[in-house]
């Protein structure tokens, strides 16, 4: 009885909820089970993220501060913000006004919009192809990595057996390279009972706790369509999604020999969908966290992730519950592969002293690899983060030529004469060509654990000028020696 009144004590505060709620992490199952139902009686929302004995919950500030003193209560932060790690809004107050100006003009007109308003229909059979990938020339990294001698030395271009989680702002499922290597949940495909189509039936016949979740899961929606819904034009200098996570996707395993296109570094393994940043390029921490969960328990053998935040949304103290999440991904034996951040307003910073190191590039998970971005000339990319200690190796990050939603390809992602001209910059497009390369290592070496894939990449390094004494490897991703 104590517990509830001590509880139901804290409530009596009458300022609002914080936006995204905080997160609450119990002594124990017997305390997170009390907890919920002692918050339930007060009406207070409580989410159990089914993770260490984490919840969410919907209370104030104030709330938050008399909470912490509870006994049962380990740890308690904000439900933070974490954004994509690319380098494309502008910071620009002339070039900012000049955009919001157009945005307004826009709006008064009624016909300001973002491109996917209404998520597509997931496609269930195989479009098929074959040919050459036609703009593979314009794929620089593919070519600094040699990738083609990379897949004729090692006798594979990947397993559609290995996964890889794409963790972002979703994936354009529908696109035309990477359709037929998107993930496909078998225990969600076919006929059930009823002789209905289990991809549509509205039943969660795998029984995972998502219905219909066929291609991946969104966290920011809460649906089983994780689209790569996207803004354009002037929208994106204000801040947005410009089909990142389909950029990623294509980075790491757009389809090969299909007549269509470019080709992923491991163009035959798999892509998860993983939703949980939405069209303003920012998601939560409890939508991260749903989606590495998901990801480690539906089967992904490597983590994709390309967002993050400079000390946890502003905080110097680091995130407890998304460690638990990474620790709870190494736990299970995957690997999680990391952007290292691309600094503040856009200028890179050292990783290993700033005061907001990026995370979760950032943190000592040994099964994180850390990936720094750099140009064709073997340059650090001057947004880049970099850190001797907790950035492990740079992939090429500038300029990148890849996949984008409506079987589009780009390496420029704006162009707008006389204002602005801005490319795929990001370590976002870095840590994807190292994703997909262990993609390809893991597809060689069935066996290997994550330990075995992160030292082979790391020892395969080219040494360069630009990471010396800025990276633990010193050296670039080498595809072509990593497959020797």
């Amino acid at each position: 009885m104590k517990a509830i009144l001590t509880i139901a004590a804290l409530l009596f505060v009458v300022s609002a909820p914080a936006a995204d709620g905080w997160l609450v992490k119990l002594k124990n199952s017997r305390s997170l089970h009390t907890f919920a139902a002692d918050m339930e009686r007060a009406q207070v929302n409580v989410k159990d993220l089914k993770l260490a004995n984490w919840v969410k919950v919907d209370i104030s500030d104030e709330e938050a501060q008399l909470l912490k003193q509870h006994s049962d209560v380990l740890a308690i932060e904000k439900n933070a913000t974490l954004k994509l790690q690319t380098n494309i809004e502008s910071y620009d107050p002339v070039i900012r006004a000049q955009a919001q100006a157009h945005i307004d003009a826009q709006r008064a007109l009624g016909i300001l919009s973002y491109r996917g308003e209404d998520n597509p229909e997931i496609p269930l059979t195989i479009t098929g192809g074959s040919g050459s990938d036609p703009l593979f020339d314009k794929q620089w990294g593919m070519i600094d990595n040699d990738i083609k001698g990379a897949w004729s030395q090692s006798g594979t271009k990947g397993s559609d057996q290995i996964v890889v989680a794409v963790i972002d702002t979703g994936v354009d499922y529908t696109h035309e390279d990477l359709v037929d290597n998107m993930w496909r949940n078998v225990g969600e495909m076919g006929t059930d009972a009823n002789g209905q189509n289990m991809a549509t039936n509205g039943i969660d016949d795998d029984g995972n706790g998502f219905i219909d979740d066929v291609v991946g899961w969104d966290f920011g929606r809460d649906d089983n369509k994780p689209y790569d819904l996207h803004k354009t034009g002037f929208q994106l200098l204000m801040g947005g999604n410009p089909g990142h996570g389909t950029h990623v996707a294509g980075c790491v395993a757009a389809t090969g020999d299909n007549g269509k296109g470019i080709t992923g570094v491991a163009p035959n393994v798999k892509i998860m969908a993983m939703r949980f940043l939405t069209e303003d390029g920012q998601g939560t921490t409890e939508g991260a966290i749903g989606a590495i969960k998901y990801a480690v328990d539906n089967g992904a053998h490597i983590l994709q992730n390309s967002w993050g935040s400079e000390g946890d949304g502003g905080d110097k103290e680091a995130s407890q519950a998304l460690q638990d999440a990474i620790q709870y991904s190494m736990d299970q034996g995957r690997l999680f592969v990391a952007a290292a951040g691309n600094g503040h307003q856009g200028v890179g910073y050292d990783n290993d002293t700033d005061a907001k190191p990026a995370y979760p590039a950032s943190y000592d998970h040994d099964n994180i690899i850390s990936v720094a971005a750099i140009d064709k000339s073997d340059a650090l990319g001057s947004f880049s983060n970099w850190g001797r200690n907790t950035v492990d190796i740079a992939a090429p990050g500038v300029a990148v030529f890849s996949t984008v939603p409506d079987n589009v390809y780009q390496d420029t992602v704006i162009d707008i004469p006389g204002l602005i001209t801005a490319t795929w910059d990001g370590t976002s497009m870095a840590a994807p060509h190292v994703s997909g390369a262990a993609a390809l290592y893991m597809s060689k070496n069935p066996n290997a654990d994550w330990r075995e894939v992160k030292q082979a990449i790391l020892s395969t390094a080219t040494p360069i000028n630009a990471m010396s004494g800025k990276s633990v490897s010193n050296g670039k991703l080498n595809v072509r020696q990593l497959m020797q």
